[in-house]
């Protein structure tokens, strides 16, 4: 009676042990370390298309757990990160996860999409695990607005004389990933004498879209008094939506004219004296017709005054 007695009392205290004993088995947890410990702040993308994030696996069983890690990257992107690894009983373990290879100027600025995290327990103390236990976390990305410009001024198709203008052609591309406007526009030169007008003021007038192009012509005039010489002008723009945001996007273009003497008018005073349709002289190297015929006649009277000769000799 006495030891039935025990065993009721021993089944009693071991009965409840059991789910305890294999719930302690499967006492692990995957987390992930948000910006500000906030699951609803995104982690933003930098300007190369990279970020880098932590995640843990805490282990409070008392049996180490070997893990498989999957990863699902949302904006075509790549990873970096432990494909396993091995947690001891009680420890926690901290990984990186290094998100790279997204293109951030493919897609619209403040753009969110999430990714995940999952966690496979394939082992345990070294022994196969049929169960394959899982937890995953999710979290999000962000694209990050991205004010960027660009500037081509067109070569000149010839150069340009004293006392004459020219045409310059200038382009502005927008190449960040956000609606952007030229903010401020300089315009320079090296030399004194060359002027340009405010052609360019049509830029600042409509917001340019992503991959866009805004295009305006500016005028450049040198004066009459224009020596020859080459003439650097350089084209300088700002983006107003980065100065918006306190940041600072400045791009410059620079094109070389060359300014030639001025044209001279037919028909000005040098010229007066000149007929308008002057004859043409040409050279010959044979002799003056004059000459030629007086030769001529010389050879043609020889023979006369060798007859003069014989006759006075026989008289």
């Amino acid at each position: 009676m006495r030891s039935l007695l025990l065993s009721v009392i021993l089944l009693a205290i071991l009965a409840p042990a059991s789910p305890l004993i294999a719930q302690d088995l499967d006492a692990w947890d995957l987390g992930i370390m948000y910006p500000g410990d906030d699951s609803e702040t995104p982690f933003e993308i930098s300007r190369d298309g990279a970020v880098r994030i932590e995640f843990f696996v805490e282990n409070s069983g008392f049996v180490e757990i070997e893990l498989e890690f999957g990863y699902d990257i949302p904006f075509v992107g790549e990873h970096d990160a432990p494909d396993s690894a091995t947690v001891a009983a009680g420890s926690n373990e901290t990984f990186d996860l290094k998100v790279i290879g997204i293109d951030v100027f493919n897609f619209e600025a403040r753009q969110e999409d999430s990714f995940s995290i999952t966690a496979t327990v394939i082992a345990r103390q070294g022994v196969p695990d049929p169960l394959n236990s899982q937890q995953s976390e999710e979290g999000d990305l962000i694209v990050p607005t991205i004010h960027d410009l660009s500037i081509d001024v067109a070569d000149p198709l010839g150069s340009m004389n004293a006392g004459t203008d020219i045409i310059l052609r200038v382009s502005v591309t927008n190449t960040g990933n956000v609606q952007d406007k030229v903010g401020d526009i300089e315009v320079s030169d090296d030399c004194p004498l060359l002027t340009t007008d405010n052609g360019l003021d049509a830029l600042m007038i409509d917001n340019i879209g992503p991959g866009k192009t805004k295009q305006a012509d500016l005028k450049a005039t040198a004066s009459e008094s224009h020596p020859k010489r080459h003439c650097d002008i350089t084209v300088t723009v700002t983006s107003n939506g980065a100065m918006n945001s306190g940041e600072s996007v400045v791009v410059s273009d620079e094109v070389r004219v060359s300014v030639e003497p001025p044209l001279k008018e037919s028909g000005g005073d040098g010229d007066a004296g000149e007929p308008d349709d002057p004859m043409e002289v040409v050279s010959s190297n044979l002799p003056a017709p004059g000459m030629l015929i007086l030769i001529l006649s010389f050879i043609a009277a020889l023979p006369q005054i060798s007859k003069r000769r014989l006759g006075s000799q026989f008289k």
